[in-house]
Order: structure tokens, then sequence, then C-alpha cells
């Protein structure tokens, strides 16, 4: 109850915008969330679905729902990390999650427009490609960089470089990964780690376990 005072009422959030954002790597709700609505199956936190369902059987409305939502975002247990949404596009989240949990029918459509901080999959002009479209060198480190931070890698791992400091994942500095390593494991995920294939370009996988690959432990 202190959270949601703390974080004000959830009463103008945009649903559709929600959902986009729930399906986007970077808050990396659906990797670690089930909820039927958005067809994610992710098994690190709890099932949106089973979390509520009881509470809009009992009739607790929509707005007390996100109220809670909002809260466990502003104030998350481990293993959710902080940080993840702020401000409007929390409402946005709670909103959505709070009408379609428990409700694989709510109608809600996402929302086209490219969410605040959604990866930048288009390589500078001036960026050197190999065949098949990577990006290589130097080139592949500043775009795997940019996929490390919008794919929220960060919030899991610690890695020096990009200024990471994330517990729940294993400490890239003393790992040392292959690049791949880390390219299947992106892929795939593994453990607490959930698979990116379907979330992140060919290129993208490429490019971060290059960076990684590349920096880790220096």
């Amino acid at each position: 109850m202190t959270g949601c005072g703390a974080v004000g009422r959830d009463t103008n959030g945009d649903a559709s915008h929600g959902k986009q954002l729930f399906l986007a790597p970077q808050a990396q709700c659906a990797s670690c969330h089930t909820l039927a609505d958005a067809k994610s199956t992710g098994t690190i936190g709890p099932n949106l679905d089973d979390a509520f369902s009881s509470d809009k059987s009992q009739g607790f409305s929509e707005q007390t729902i996100a109220d809670v939502v909002r809260s466990q975002i502003a104030y998350p247990e481990q293993p959710m990390p902080a940080n993840l949404l702020h401000g409007q596009d929390a409402r946005d989240v709670a909103t959505y999650i709070a009408k379609c949990s428990a409700n694989p029918n709510c109608g809600v459509t996402a929302s086209k427009e490219a969410p605040a901080g959604a990866a930048t999959t288009a390589a500078p002009t001036t960026t050197s490609a190999a065949p098949g479209g990577a990006t290589t060198g130097g080139s592949a480190t500043a775009a795997g960089k940019k996929v490390f931070a919008s794919a929220g890698c960060a919030s899991c791992h610690t890695l020096k470089d990009a200024g990471a400091t994330g517990t729940i994942g294993p400490d890239l500095d003393q790992l040392k990964p292959s690049e791949a390593v880390v390219q299947h494991q992106v892929e795939v995920g593994g453990g607490a780690m959930p698979a990116f294939k379907s979330q992140l370009s060919a290129t993208q996988i490429k490019d971060v376990a290059t960076y990684v690959s590349s920096v880790a432990g220096k």
C-alpha cells in the first residue's frame, strides 16, 4: 500500500502502448512473464494470468490491479530488475496488464510507434558491412554495445565497459565468454536467461556477441 501511494494512482495509462512496451526486448516483460494475450511464456517472474485471475473473479477493479502492478514496477523484488520503466511508460504497461491478465481475448492491439529507448536496428551510413549484412570490426562492437543496452542485458549482467552491474546472470567480466558462446546463449537462452532469437535479428545477435566477447574482462 505504501508503494501504491508513493507512485500515485494509474489513471491515464494507454493499454495499446503498454502492450507494445510489454513485448519490447528492452522492457523484458515478455521474456520473464507468462501472459496469454501477449503470447509470452516466460517463467522467471510470476505468471500474470494466474496472479490476477483470482482478483478478477472476486471483482477487483482494473484500476486496483493497475495500481498494484505500477507499485511492483517501481519497487521490484528480486529477480525483477529495478528501473525497467518509468513515468508514463510504467503506467501504460500497468494498464495493459490490468486489462489483459487472465483475459486472452481482451482486444488490445499493440501500438505501432517506436517506444522510448527502442533498439536502433539500422546501421549508420558509415558502417562497413560483411557479406550477409553483418557489421564488422569496431562497427560491430559499437552496434553490439547499443544492442546490449537496448535489449536490457545490463539489468541482469555485470560488464564494466557497458557500465552494467546486474547480478541476476553471470558476471561477464569474470566469465570472459567467447563470441560463439555469447551468440549461442543469446539465441537459445539457458538457466534464468530467456532466448532472444525471436526478439533480436541475426545481425543484432552477432553484433552483441562480438561486443561482449571483445570487451569482457578489459
